[in-house]
């Protein structure tokens, strides 16, 4: 397994509001894509907030 030095990332989003952590990465893509209009193929770090604290989601194209 192969680790991602996010370290490198230029831009790192973060989408505010409670989001549905049952959702898979073709529900998160499209929310990026339909409700930002953002591209998700150009190298950013999308973080997703559960309705706990302490949950997350990242969604990365790492090509």
């Amino acid at each position: 397994m192969k680790l991602i030095d996010f370290t490198q990332v230029e831009n790192i989003f973060i989408v505010c509001g409670k989001t549905d952590m049952c959702r898979q990465i073709d529900g998160l893509a499209a929310t990026i894509t339909e409700e930002y209009d953002m591209d998700i193929y150009n190298g950013a770090l999308f973080l997703f907030c559960g309705g706990n604290k302490d949950r997350f989601k990242a969604l990365y194209w790492e090509g």
